[in-house]
């Protein structure tokens, strides 16, 4: 029984896919981590001159 054409799309689909989502982690360096409360805090805001 061979394999209908809808059915090798699908296969090729699923192939890509995965083959993409394997593929979008490349390239990201560093340590993967939430930032510290400290790196959240809004920069400190600088006071008019008189």
């Amino acid at each position: 029984m061979r394999p209908c054409p809808a059915h090798w799309l699908l296969i090729l689909v699923v192939v890509l896919l995965g083959t993409a989502s394997l593929l979008a982690g490349c390239g990201k360096k560093g340590p993967l981590y939430l930032p510290d409360q400290q790196t959240r805090t809004a920069a400190p805001t600088v006071s008019p001159e008189p």
